[in-house]
């Protein structure tokens, strides 16, 4: 069985991460920056310095991880109020992952898997769905500094000799999702009308516990050394039959409206939403293949399964909601 560094892993997919690694008999570090709840048969260290700032000064002697699973970073959110977002991208996604990366391998771990997204190299998969070596277009702040920081590792790998993973995942939803998906989900539950009935572009979305097995299997696989994954559930619904899924496990049908999608485009650029409304309305479909015949990796559960969970999930937590 493998040591193994997770940092973020008191968040969205590092708790569920941890402790599926932890189930398979796996020692695991958790590296946070706040005091948490811990997961059963996990190890917190607490660094509480932004951006992995003196982390190789910092690192316990007895810590020598086999492997770093590097979730932690500063997140894509909608209205940033940086005064210059790209340099704060670049501060924690970029310099951040270098100096954690580096500090890792110089306390012996032989692997690090980065989770990346698929961000990092598209906002639309222009009716084609994006493989690994999809030329990179990165649109905003968050998906360059991911696409940097990847870059930033591939010439690590080459100068060291450390093995790179690079995990791009796309939207992640389950139990305790927050973001858009919550407030789609806050909307299907109360009944609102929603004008997305003619959105039939597909999206790749991924469950939370099928990421983590997928990182799980990135960390330990040793064919997964220097490769990059697109890690994704085996169905990509698109928007409507989305919303129409959450109201059947909502017991609420969707109240989905058609509207035709340059009427949706007009309206979103006359509100300033255009962005938004690109997102609900154009494909981002994932070519997930090279993981499965690399890996021989399936995901464990269907976006069915994932998303009656995450609405048992929303259901107990939102009751008001019901």
């Amino acid at each position: 069985m493998s040591r193994i560094l997770v940092t973020g892993a008191n968040g969205f997919v590092g708790k569920p991460l941890c402790r599926m690694l932890a189930l398979n008999g796996h020692e695991v570090i958790a590296l946070q920056r706040r005091e948490s709840a811990a997961v059963d048969g996990v190890t917190p260290w607490l660094h509480a310095q932004p951006d992995f700032v003196d982390i190789d000064r910092a690192w316990p002697n007895g810590i020598r991880p086999d492997c770093v699973v590097h979730l932690a970073a500063r997140v894509h959110v909608m209205n940033d109020e940086a005064p210059d977002p790209l340099a704060a991208f670049r501060a924690t996604n970029v310099e951040g992952t270098l100096r954690l990366a580096r500090a890792a391998h110089d306390h012996g771990a032989r692997r690090f898997v980065y989770v990346s997204s698929v961000k990092a190299v598209a906002e639309a998969d222009h009716g084609v769905p994006l493989a690994e070596d999809v030329p990179a277009r990165p649109e905003d702040a968050y998906g360059i500094s991911k696409h940097e920081a990847e870059e930033a590792l591939w010439a690590m790998q080459r100068e060291t000799g450390i093995e790179i993973v690079i995990v791009r995942p796309p939207l992640v939803y389950g139990p305790g999702v927050g973001a858009n998906f919550l407030r789609m989900l806050r909307t299907v539950a109360k009944g609102l009308p929603l004008p997305l009935g003619a959105a039939h572009a597909r999206r790749s979305l991924v469950y939370v516990e099928n990421l983590a097995d997928a990182l799980m299997h990135c960390a330990i696989d040793a064919r997964a050394a220097n490769a990059c994954f697109h890690v994704a559930d085996d169905d990509a619904p698109d928007v409507a039959q989305l919303l129409r899924s959450l109201g059947s496990h909502l017991e609420r049908p969707a109240r989905l409206v058609k509207v035709p999608m340059f009427v949706l485009r007009a309206v979103g650029t006359l509100m300033g939403r255009r962005a938004v409304v690109d997102r609900l309305t154009s494909g981002l479909e994932l070519d997930a293949s090279r993981i499965r015949g690399t890996l021989d990796w399936r995901a464990p559960h269907t976006t069915d399964e994932g998303l009656e969970a995450t609405v048992r999930w929303f259901r107990s937590t939102y009751p008001a909601n019901r």
